[in-house]
């Protein structure tokens, strides 16, 4: 390797990991990553988040720890000064470090200024997300079936041939960043979107795009939440959307696959400005998201702080190369985690990181020497009892907000946001609960983890195993030493 190559993270929030056609998924519309898995990608199948919501995930793939390693499991706790943050070290590095989008990072009390050299700020001001200036409008009276459905369905674009929102106006800084872009250091190229995070809405001609007939059926809620963890069916009872038919899930799931094809068109367009910049071959261009979605599943919308269904911990990742890694596109059957992401950018800029953390390159995979990367994932979330720092109370406690269903049950001291972690392998799922029971599924026999045998004889020594397995991780992972070490004093 003779250079360092530039780098794009695109980074939509919320995407499920089944949304992709190349998933096999008949209603997914999303050519421009399937274009790129045949021919320069690898898409992993068995992608997995470190926590199902934003910031301590984004903290998490940001630096390669854990969400435990420094308690990042809450909205509210940010990576501080004395953390790594992999645009940093870029930055550090020589990389002109460009960044579009949202945040959900770095604490508001800090400068954007040792993470990039530009935060994109664009001159037309972009329309509210979701039209959430008209959302009494759609989402109906307190007490509806609507209310917190977070459905909107098709947006007005107001005679312009987009909604031309945040999303719009960073994928379009980013496209003319690469039109006009320095040449003396490399670029990377941060577009953290905001699509298909709900309210579940989009503009055409992506509202249409999507086949009805062929949206996947949903998981149904599970009988009595008999099981299950507690958040849920608080959830579950608080959105209060039980009277809904599966021509309105249909509808809702569509709109949410309409979202996904939308940031996949805008994908395509920054792939063209890097193939205009003439630089594709020489950029590693990484697209993931931060963590799934209900979008209808369990007779849910949206997601949880601390419980880990494939459909919030499972994602897309799809990694493109630069050219002079010798990659095998495909779909890869590999268990991987966010948190290889640093440690594969710095396995292809040469890049030391200077602290220690827990991901591990994916080049073996990307070359197709392995697809035997990991043989667990896990992912953290919850709070322990009298963690009253850690309820988010911070969060917009009104009744009336999107949110209340979930936010209500967080600042209560029940069993339902009690401190939970998963330990997931190809063939079984286990989840060790405070306050209320565990959680363990035959992913086999019960891939939608909708009964839980961990009380069954049959399944104890998978339990067992699974057990020692969570035991391990803890103490590999559970701290970390600095790498500059202090002077010892022997003074009498």
């Amino acid at each position: 390797m003779n250079t360092r190559p530039h780098i794009v993270i695109f980074n939509p929030d919320q995407w499920r990991g089944e949304a992709l056609a190349h998933m096999e998924n008949p209603a997914a519309v999303t050519p421009n990553l399937d274009r790129m898995v045949r021919t320069d990608a690898v898409s992993f199948r068995w992608a997995f988040c470190q926590n199902p919501v934003c910031t301590p995930s984004r903290c998490s793939f940001m630096t390669g720890w854990y969400p435990h390693v420094r308690g990042h499991r809450t909205m509210f706790h940010m990576l501080r000064r004395d953390e790594p943050v992999l645009l940093k070290t870029l930055r550090d590095a020589g990389y002109f470090v460009w960044w579009g989008g949202k945040n959900d990072l770095v604490p508001g009390q800090l400068s954007w200024e040792p993470f990039c050299d530009v935060y994109h700020q664009p001159e037309r001001p972009p329309r509210s997300m979701w039209e959430m200036a008209n959302a009494e409008r759609w989402r109906g009276e307190p007490g509806s079936d609507t209310f917190f459905s977070f459905y909107v369905g098709k947006l007005d674009t107001g005679g312009e041939e987009t909604y031309y929102d945040g999303d719009w106006a960073n994928v379009l800084g980013a496209v003319e960043l690469l039109n006009d872009r320095p040449t003396d250091k490399p670029l990377c190229i941060y577009l953290p979107l905001t699509y298909p995070h709900p309210p579940y809405a989009v503009e055409e001609p992506w509202y249409s795009m999507i086949d009805r007939n062929k949206v996947p059926a949903r998981t149904p809620a599970p009988e009595g939440w008999r099981g299950k963890p507690a958040l849920l069916k608080g959830i579950w009872e608080g959105q209060n959307l039980q009277s809904w038919g599966e021509e309105r899930w249909r509808e809702l799931r569509a709109t949410y696959y309409g979202m996904c094809a939308r940031v996949d068109h805008q994908f395509g367009l920054v792939v063209e400005a890097l193939k205009k910049a003439g630089i594709y071959d020489d950029t590693a261009i990484f697209f993931f998201a931060d963590h799934g979605d209900f979008t209808g599943d369990y007779g849910l919308v949206e997601k949880t702080q601390n419980t880990f269904e494939d459909v919030l911990t499972r994602v897309p990742f799809l990694v493109k190369p630069p050219a002079w890694v010798d990659t095998a596109p495909r779909i890869s059957d590999a268990l991987v985690e966010l948190i290889d992401l640093p440690a594969t950018i710095e396995a292809m800029t040469g890049i030391e990181p200077g602290y220690t953390h827990f991901g591990r390159s994916l080049v073996p995979v990307l070359e197709g020497r392995t697809d035997q990367h990991r043989d667990a994932v896990f992912c953290e979330g919850g709070r322990l009892h009298g963690e009253k720092h850690c309820m988010e109370a911070e969060s917009d406690q009104n009744p009336r907000g999107l949110y209340y269903p979930r936010l209500r049950l967080q600042v209560e001291e029940g069993p339902e946001h009690s401190k939970a972690v998963m330990c997931r392998t190809k063939d079984h799922k286990y989840v060790r609960r405070l306050y209320e029971s565990d959680e363990l599924y035959d992913l086999g026999r019960d891939p939608c983890e909708i009964n839980n045998v961990v009380d069954e004889p049959e399944y104890a020594d998978v339990l067992a195993r699974l057990k020692d397995r969570l035991l391990t991780f803890y103490l590999e992972t559970g701290d970390v030493v600095p790498h500059d070490p202090d002077r010892r004093s022997f003074h009498p």
